[in-house]
Protein backbone atom coordinates (compact mmCIF):
# COMPACT_ATOMS: atom_id res chain seq x y z
CA UNK A 1 0.00 0.00 0.00
CA UNK A 2 2.89 2.40 -1.07
CA UNK A 3 -0.23 5.07 -1.99
CA UNK A 4 -0.94 4.61 1.93
CA UNK A 5 1.85 6.08 2.68
CA UNK A 6 2.29 8.55 0.42
CA UNK A 7 -1.31 10.81 1.29
CA UNK A 8 -1.02 12.34 4.70
CA UNK A 9 -2.75 10.86 7.71
CA UNK A 10 -5.64 12.39 9.36
CA UNK A 11 -4.69 15.94 11.45
CA UNK A 12 -4.90 15.40 14.93
CA UNK A 13 -7.66 16.80 17.36
CA UNK A 14 -6.05 20.09 18.43
CA UNK A 15 -6.49 19.35 22.10
CA UNK A 16 -4.60 16.20 21.30
CA UNK A 17 -2.36 17.53 19.20
CA UNK A 18 -0.95 19.62 22.09
CA UNK A 19 -0.72 17.12 24.72
CA UNK A 20 0.51 15.18 22.78
CA UNK A 21 3.37 17.42 21.75
CA UNK A 22 4.00 18.22 25.50
CA UNK A 23 4.47 14.61 26.52
CA UNK A 24 7.25 14.60 23.84
CA UNK A 25 9.35 11.63 21.96
CA UNK A 26 8.10 9.14 24.79
CA UNK A 27 4.46 8.56 24.39
CA UNK A 28 4.89 7.11 20.61
CA UNK A 29 7.89 5.28 20.86
CA UNK A 30 7.98 2.17 18.75
CA UNK A 31 8.42 -1.26 20.42
CA UNK A 32 10.75 -3.72 18.02
CA UNK A 33 12.00 -6.81 18.35
CA UNK A 34 15.36 -5.34 19.27
CA UNK A 35 13.90 -3.34 22.39
CA UNK A 36 11.05 -5.74 23.41
CA UNK A 37 12.63 -7.42 26.44
CA UNK A 38 13.51 -3.88 28.02
CA UNK A 39 9.96 -2.53 27.39
CA UNK A 40 8.22 -4.83 29.06
CA UNK A 41 10.87 -4.10 31.95
CA UNK A 42 9.92 -0.45 31.82
CA UNK A 43 6.35 -0.78 31.60
CA UNK A 44 6.53 -3.41 34.70
CA UNK A 45 8.55 -0.71 36.17
CA UNK A 46 6.63 2.25 35.38
CA UNK A 47 2.77 1.19 35.29
CA UNK A 48 0.95 1.59 38.49
CA UNK A 49 -0.23 -1.17 40.07
CA UNK A 50 -2.56 -0.58 43.24
CA UNK A 51 -2.91 -2.77 46.20
CA UNK A 52 -5.95 -3.76 47.25
CA UNK A 53 -6.05 -1.76 49.92
CA UNK A 54 -6.13 1.23 47.18
CA UNK A 55 -8.52 -0.26 45.14
CA UNK A 56 -10.67 -0.11 48.05
CA UNK A 57 -10.48 3.37 48.30
CA UNK A 58 -11.49 4.28 51.44
CA UNK A 59 -14.14 1.50 51.75
CA UNK A 60 -15.99 2.53 48.67
CA UNK A 61 -15.61 -0.72 46.89
CA UNK A 62 -15.41 -4.63 47.87
CA UNK A 63 -12.38 -5.80 45.94
CA UNK A 64 -10.78 -9.20 46.58
CA UNK A 65 -7.76 -11.32 44.21
CA UNK A 66 -9.04 -14.56 43.36
CA UNK A 67 -6.53 -17.47 41.84
CA UNK A 68 -9.01 -20.15 39.67
CA UNK A 69 -8.36 -23.23 37.61
CA UNK A 70 -6.60 -22.42 34.48
CA UNK A 71 -6.78 -23.71 30.58
CA UNK A 72 -5.86 -27.32 30.63
CA UNK A 73 -2.03 -28.20 31.29
CA UNK A 74 -1.65 -24.63 32.15
CA UNK A 75 -1.19 -22.80 35.71
CA UNK A 76 -4.07 -20.62 37.79
CA UNK A 77 -5.27 -17.23 36.55
CA UNK A 78 -5.42 -14.61 39.04
CA UNK A 79 -8.94 -12.72 38.76
CA UNK A 80 -9.11 -9.21 40.24
CA UNK A 81 -12.61 -9.03 41.86
CA UNK A 82 -14.66 -5.72 42.70
CA UNK A 83 -17.70 -4.13 43.05
CA UNK A 84 -19.31 -0.92 45.28
CA UNK A 85 -19.74 -1.49 49.05
CA UNK A 86 -22.82 -2.12 50.40
CA UNK A 87 -25.02 -3.16 47.28
CA UNK A 88 -27.16 -6.09 47.63
CA UNK A 89 -28.56 -8.86 45.16
CA UNK A 90 -26.87 -10.40 42.03
CA UNK A 91 -25.28 -7.33 39.81
CA UNK A 92 -23.72 -7.27 36.17
CA UNK A 93 -20.61 -8.26 35.85
CA UNK A 94 -18.14 -6.39 33.22
CA UNK A 95 -15.47 -9.16 32.93
CA UNK A 96 -12.24 -6.74 31.87
CA UNK A 97 -9.07 -7.50 30.15
CA UNK A 98 -6.73 -4.97 30.04
CA UNK A 99 -4.33 -3.35 26.90
CA UNK A 100 -0.88 -3.85 26.29
CA UNK A 101 -0.25 -4.77 22.34
CA UNK A 102 -0.23 -8.51 24.54
CA UNK A 103 2.72 -7.85 25.30
CA UNK A 104 2.51 -5.73 28.47
CA UNK A 105 0.04 -3.89 31.08
CA UNK A 106 -1.62 -5.84 34.31
CA UNK A 107 -4.90 -6.19 35.71
CA UNK A 108 -4.66 -3.57 38.53
CA UNK A 109 -3.72 -0.58 36.80
CA UNK A 110 -7.20 -0.46 34.55
CA UNK A 111 -9.10 -1.17 37.70
CA UNK A 112 -9.08 2.72 38.97
CA UNK A 113 -10.60 4.20 36.43
CA UNK A 114 -12.72 1.25 35.51
CA UNK A 115 -14.52 1.28 38.91
CA UNK A 116 -14.95 4.94 38.87
CA UNK A 117 -16.51 5.10 35.60
CA UNK A 118 -18.68 2.09 35.16
CA UNK A 119 -18.66 0.55 38.76
CA UNK A 120 -20.22 3.35 40.53
CA UNK A 121 -22.40 4.93 38.17
CA UNK A 122 -24.20 1.85 36.74
CA UNK A 123 -23.91 -0.67 39.97
CA UNK A 124 -21.43 -3.48 38.06
CA UNK A 125 -19.26 -5.36 39.67
CA UNK A 126 -15.99 -5.77 37.85
CA UNK A 127 -13.50 -8.46 37.15
CA UNK A 128 -10.18 -8.26 35.42
CA UNK A 129 -8.11 -10.79 34.27
CA UNK A 130 -4.71 -11.50 34.32
CA UNK A 131 -3.92 -13.06 31.53
CA UNK A 132 -0.53 -14.25 30.47
CA UNK A 133 1.82 -11.94 27.99
CA UNK A 134 3.46 -12.64 25.16
CA UNK A 135 6.21 -13.78 24.35
CA UNK A 136 6.47 -15.68 27.13
CA UNK A 137 3.27 -17.20 26.38
CA UNK A 138 2.74 -17.40 23.18
CA UNK A 139 -0.95 -17.98 21.37
CA UNK A 140 -3.22 -19.17 22.90
CA UNK A 141 -2.49 -19.05 26.22
CA UNK A 142 -3.47 -15.34 26.68
CA UNK A 143 -6.99 -15.89 24.89
CA UNK A 144 -7.03 -19.86 27.13
CA UNK A 145 -6.62 -18.01 30.60
CA UNK A 146 -9.11 -15.63 29.13
CA UNK A 147 -11.71 -18.23 28.87
CA UNK A 148 -10.90 -20.13 31.75
CA UNK A 149 -11.32 -17.33 33.81
CA UNK A 150 -15.06 -16.63 32.45
CA UNK A 151 -16.14 -19.97 32.70
CA UNK A 152 -15.52 -20.09 36.23
CA UNK A 153 -16.75 -16.68 36.96
CA UNK A 154 -19.74 -18.29 35.36
CA UNK A 155 -20.11 -20.76 37.23
CA UNK A 156 -19.68 -19.13 40.79
CA UNK A 157 -21.59 -16.37 39.76
CA UNK A 158 -23.79 -16.94 43.11
CA UNK A 159 -20.66 -16.86 45.35
CA UNK A 160 -19.44 -13.43 43.44
CA UNK A 161 -23.04 -11.83 43.43
CA UNK A 162 -23.36 -11.43 40.35
CA UNK A 163 -26.09 -12.25 37.49
CA UNK A 164 -24.18 -14.70 35.04
CA UNK A 165 -27.36 -13.49 32.77
CA UNK A 166 -25.65 -10.51 32.39
CA UNK A 167 -21.96 -10.56 32.00
CA UNK A 168 -20.49 -8.23 29.42
CA UNK A 169 -16.96 -8.63 28.20
CA UNK A 170 -14.71 -5.88 27.27
CA UNK A 171 -11.25 -4.58 26.81
CA UNK A 172 -9.02 -1.97 25.47
CA UNK A 173 -6.41 -2.51 22.53
CA UNK A 174 -4.96 -6.09 23.06
CA UNK A 175 -7.56 -6.31 25.51
CA UNK A 176 -10.38 -5.22 23.20
CA UNK A 177 -9.19 -7.90 20.77
CA UNK A 178 -9.39 -10.80 23.22
CA UNK A 179 -12.33 -9.79 24.22
CA UNK A 180 -13.76 -10.22 20.75
CA UNK A 181 -11.54 -13.45 20.39
CA UNK A 182 -13.37 -14.99 23.48
CA UNK A 183 -16.76 -13.88 22.16
CA UNK A 184 -16.04 -16.24 19.02
CA UNK A 185 -14.04 -19.11 21.62
CA UNK A 186 -17.31 -19.18 23.69
CA UNK A 187 -19.94 -18.81 20.95
CA UNK A 188 -18.19 -21.77 19.35
CA UNK A 189 -17.67 -24.24 22.56
CA UNK A 190 -20.87 -23.89 24.05
CA UNK A 191 -19.90 -21.81 27.10
CA UNK A 192 -21.08 -18.78 28.46
CA UNK A 193 -23.31 -16.06 26.55
CA UNK A 194 -22.02 -12.85 26.79
CA UNK A 195 -24.54 -9.86 27.35
CA UNK A 196 -22.75 -7.48 25.23
CA UNK A 197 -18.76 -7.28 23.70
CA UNK A 198 -16.90 -3.69 25.04
CA UNK A 199 -14.50 -3.70 22.05
CA UNK A 200 -12.54 -0.23 22.82
CA UNK A 201 -9.71 0.31 19.98
CA UNK A 202 -9.43 -3.25 19.74
CA UNK A 203 -6.55 -4.91 18.30
CA UNK A 204 -7.72 -7.58 16.08
CA UNK A 205 -5.74 -8.24 12.42
CA UNK A 206 -2.27 -9.55 12.95
CA UNK A 207 -1.77 -8.84 8.92
CA UNK A 208 -1.46 -5.53 10.00
CA UNK A 209 -1.44 -4.25 5.99
CA UNK A 210 -4.72 -1.81 6.19
CA UNK A 211 -4.58 1.38 4.94
CA UNK A 212 -4.60 3.26 8.45
CA UNK A 213 -1.96 1.20 9.27
CA UNK A 214 0.50 2.22 6.48
CA UNK A 215 -1.25 6.04 7.02
CA UNK A 216 -0.28 6.05 10.68
CA UNK A 217 3.07 4.60 9.90
CA UNK A 218 5.53 6.33 12.58
CA UNK A 219 2.28 9.09 13.26
CA UNK A 220 0.49 7.11 15.79
CA UNK A 221 1.57 6.03 19.38
CA UNK A 222 1.09 2.85 18.58
CA UNK A 223 1.97 2.24 14.99
CA UNK A 224 2.50 -0.45 12.87
CA UNK A 225 5.88 -1.50 13.91
CA UNK A 226 4.63 -1.84 17.39
CA UNK A 227 2.15 -3.80 16.25
CA UNK A 228 4.32 -6.45 14.22
CA UNK A 229 5.96 -6.81 17.47
CA UNK A 230 3.24 -7.64 19.38
CA UNK A 231 1.57 -10.03 17.08
CA UNK A 232 5.08 -11.62 16.28
CA UNK A 233 5.39 -11.95 20.00
CA UNK A 234 1.97 -13.51 20.20
CA UNK A 235 2.09 -15.69 17.17
CA UNK A 236 5.38 -16.37 16.47
CA UNK A 237 5.87 -18.02 13.07
CA UNK A 238 2.18 -18.43 12.77
CA UNK A 239 1.52 -14.40 12.43
CA UNK A 240 0.53 -13.70 8.80
CA UNK A 241 0.02 -17.39 8.06
CA UNK A 242 -3.15 -18.42 5.92
CA UNK A 243 -4.64 -20.69 8.30
CA UNK A 244 -4.38 -18.94 11.13
CA UNK A 245 -8.01 -19.52 13.96
CA UNK A 246 -10.31 -16.11 14.33
CA UNK A 247 -9.58 -16.97 17.90
CA UNK A 248 -5.81 -15.73 17.62
CA UNK A 249 -7.09 -12.36 15.48
CA UNK A 250 -11.07 -12.14 15.21
CA UNK A 251 -10.05 -9.87 12.01
CA UNK A 252 -9.94 -13.49 10.17
CA UNK A 253 -13.33 -14.74 11.49
CA UNK A 254 -15.75 -15.37 8.53
CA UNK A 255 -18.82 -15.96 10.59
CA UNK A 256 -20.13 -13.05 12.62
CA UNK A 257 -23.04 -14.40 13.23
CA UNK A 258 -24.58 -15.50 16.51
CA UNK A 259 -22.26 -13.14 18.75
CA UNK A 260 -23.41 -10.75 21.32
CA UNK A 261 -24.21 -7.28 20.86
CA UNK A 262 -20.70 -4.87 20.35
CA UNK A 263 -19.51 -1.63 20.91
CA UNK A 264 -16.56 -1.04 18.63
CA UNK A 265 -14.90 3.01 19.43
CA UNK A 266 -11.28 3.40 17.43
CA UNK A 267 -9.81 7.08 16.68
CA UNK A 268 -9.66 8.30 12.50
CA UNK A 269 -6.09 8.59 12.92
CA UNK A 270 -4.84 5.19 14.54
CA UNK A 271 -3.26 2.36 13.14
CA UNK A 272 -6.68 -0.01 14.40
CA UNK A 273 -9.27 2.40 12.58
CA UNK A 274 -9.83 0.39 9.47
CA UNK A 275 -9.76 -3.11 10.96
CA UNK A 276 -12.06 -2.25 13.42
CA UNK A 277 -14.43 -0.36 11.21
CA UNK A 278 -13.95 -3.61 8.79
CA UNK A 279 -15.30 -5.53 12.44
CA UNK A 280 -18.31 -3.38 12.64
CA UNK A 281 -19.52 -4.00 9.11
CA UNK A 282 -18.64 -7.72 9.38
CA UNK A 283 -21.05 -7.73 12.23
CA UNK A 284 -23.74 -5.95 10.37
CA UNK A 285 -23.43 -8.01 7.62
CA UNK A 286 -24.02 -10.98 9.52
CA UNK A 287 -26.75 -9.90 10.77
CA UNK A 288 -25.37 -8.91 14.42
CA UNK A 289 -25.83 -5.66 16.23
CA UNK A 290 -23.07 -3.23 16.86
CA UNK A 291 -22.71 0.31 17.55
CA UNK A 292 -19.94 1.98 16.30
CA UNK A 293 -17.74 5.15 17.18
CA UNK A 294 -14.85 6.97 14.57
CA UNK A 295 -13.93 9.66 17.35
CA UNK A 296 -12.15 12.26 14.77
CA UNK A 297 -8.75 13.52 14.81
CA UNK A 298 -7.70 10.65 17.81
CA UNK A 299 -4.70 8.82 18.25
CA UNK A 300 -4.27 5.17 20.17
CA UNK A 301 -5.11 5.25 23.60
CA UNK A 302 -6.35 9.02 23.18
CA UNK A 303 -8.37 9.37 26.28
CA UNK A 304 -6.28 7.62 28.80
CA UNK A 305 -3.08 10.01 27.71
CA UNK A 306 -5.35 13.36 27.51
CA UNK A 307 -8.27 12.53 29.53
CA UNK A 308 -9.64 16.23 30.04
CA UNK A 309 -10.12 16.43 26.39
CA UNK A 310 -13.47 17.10 24.75
CA UNK A 311 -13.18 13.89 22.27
CA UNK A 312 -11.77 11.93 25.28
CA UNK A 313 -14.63 12.81 27.43
CA UNK A 314 -17.78 12.55 24.34
CA UNK A 315 -16.07 8.68 23.91
CA UNK A 316 -16.06 8.29 27.51
CA UNK A 317 -19.52 9.48 28.22
CA UNK A 318 -20.77 7.54 24.83
CA UNK A 319 -19.35 4.48 26.34
CA UNK A 320 -21.29 4.81 29.52
CA UNK A 321 -24.24 5.35 27.79
CA UNK A 322 -24.31 2.35 25.36
CA UNK A 323 -23.47 -0.06 29.19
CA UNK A 324 -26.59 1.35 30.63
CA UNK A 325 -28.85 0.48 27.80
CA UNK A 326 -26.80 -2.69 27.72
CA UNK A 327 -28.23 -3.11 30.97
CA UNK A 328 -31.53 -1.68 31.71
CA UNK A 329 -34.03 -4.55 31.02
CA UNK A 330 -36.65 -3.62 28.21
CA UNK A 331 -39.41 -3.27 30.92
CA UNK A 332 -37.66 -0.67 32.38
CA UNK A 333 -36.83 1.26 29.23
CA UNK A 334 -40.06 3.33 28.89
CA UNK A 335 -42.81 3.57 26.59
CA UNK A 336 -41.66 3.98 22.71
CA UNK A 337 -41.68 6.81 21.21
CA UNK A 338 -43.79 8.57 17.58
Amino acid sequence: MDFARALPPPPFDPQLQAALAALGSGAGEQVTPENLAACQEQDAAARPRPTLHDLRADGRFEVAELRVPGPPGGPEVTLVSARPAGLTGPLPLLYYLHGGGMIMGNAWSVLPQVLSEWALPLELAVVSVEYRLAPQTPYPGPVEDCYAGLVWVAEHAARLGVDADRIVIGGKSAGGGLAAALALLTRDRGGPVPLGQLLLCPMLDDRNDTFSSHQMAGVDTWDRTSNATGWRALLGDRCGAADLPPYAAPARATDLSGLPPAYIDVGSAETFRDEDVAYANAMWQAGGRAELHVWPGAFHGFDSLVPTAAVSQDARNARTRWLRRLLTPADESGPAGC
